[in-house]
């Protein structure tokens, strides 16, 4: 049977845009009927990606996501005293293992990003090298079976997948599944109007030296993890001690990562209030449905004062009727952080993320 770990976070967002549109404005999604500020899956995995714990607990084992291979490969073989055209001819024939290249403004670059491990990368730089050389290289899906891998050794890449266009066989399904994160109540952009001074004004000078807009939001964001733990183990080649240092990875950086928008300007760098880890063999489920109707509407019957605990009541109590109606009550083991009230830790979550790695 198939073991999952699942993580709901509460996190307060004071005024910030950490996702923007494509108008620079905090992202939104209508909910239950009225307007919620949104995060996408996106940004939170971009984010999770380049988290310090990634970065540091998992250090050699972190994919690279580019279209710029090719330039990289030129680089590197100009820079071992290989000559500009056979750099070029050499990181052409390599490059091309991981999609379609295309040429503009003299630059090559592949037509989509490619998510590449650290030993598939040194392993394109190794066959450049013997290109640049003169060294005649197999063709096609001979050329791509010497550097594509299906274990890749890179935690980031068995987490949240990839898809190579041009060779499905490589393709890597998602062990981690991260939905959009939502505000648990109604929440709408704002617009702050803002001027600067020019420094060298003289003190008869009126008038701003710039004027501007930006637009900012602010509440309690709901976010929903799942990790299917033996896919984890699978897309990493059957290393589990690898795994589950990346769950534990994975569950120190969600209560204290987020998209950096305009971090600059609002200094946003929550860390979640509420947090709650579940493992099991049950089918997966996430707890949105509390927040159909927002919790500003229904504090009352919440038996709740605020939006942090009504959000907390919430999300327990439909986990809690979840149990009752689908399995007699029964809960399956769970920790949670309440930074409210003071109960549990971090460091226990991320141990019990760990355990259910090697039990899988």
């Amino acid at each position: 049977m198939t073991t999952f770990v699942q993580f709901h976070l509460l996190t307060s967002y004071g005024p910030s845009n950490p996702n923007r549109d494509d108008q620079g404005r905090p992202k939104q999604a209508m909910v239950g009927g009225v307007p919620r500020l949104r995060m996408s899956s996106q940004s939170v995995k971009r984010a999770l990606r380049e988290s310090s714990f990634f970065a540091l607990d998992l250090q050699g084992h972190i994919g690279t996501r580019t279209k710029q291979l090719h330039e990289k490969l030129g680089e590197y073989l100009i820079g071992k005293g290989v000559s500009d055209k056979a750099a070029q001819d050499a990181a052409t024939e390599v490059a091309g293992i991981f999609g379609k290249l295309e040429t503009l403004k003299e630059k090559t670059r592949a037509t989509t990003l490619a998510f590449i491990s650290p030993q598939e990368w040194k392993l394109a730089e190794e066959l450049a090298e013997k290109a640049a050389a003169g060294e005649a290289l197999p063709k096609d899906k001979d050329l791509k079976k010497l550097v594509l891998r299906r274990a890749d050794g890179a935690v980031d890449i068995a987490m949240f997948g990839r898809m190579l266009a041009d060779d499905a066989d490589f393709n890597r399904d998602a062990a981690v599944q991260v939905a959009h994160a939502i505000t648990t109540h109604a929440a709408q952009a704002e617009e702050d109007w803002y001027s600067a001074v020019d420094d060298l004004n003289k003190a008869e000078d009126t008038g701003a030296g710039h004027l501007g807009e930006t637009a900012f939001g602010s509440g309690i964001y709901y976010q929903y993890v799942c990790v299917n733990c033996d896919l984890l183990v699978e897309n990493l080649g059957g290393d589990r001690e690898l795994a589950e240092r990346g769950i534990e990875a994975l569950a120190k950086a969600l209560p204290v990562t987020t998209p950096t928008g305009k971090q600059n300007s609002f200094a946003h760098r929550p860390m979640a209030f509420y947090m709650r880890a579940e493992a099991g063999a049950r089918a997966p489920r996430d707890l949105s449905g509390a927040f159909f109707t927002p919790v500003d509407r229904k504090l009352r019957d919440l038996g709740a004062n605020d939006l942090q605990s009504g959000s907390i009541k919430a999300l327990e109590q439909t986990a809690e009727q979840i149990d009752a109606c689908y399995y007699d009550g029964k809960a399956e083991p769970a920790l949670c952080l309440n930074t409210l009230d003071s109960a549990g830790t971090l460091a226990e979550i991320v141990r019990f993320a760990g355990q259910a790695v090697r039990g899988a």
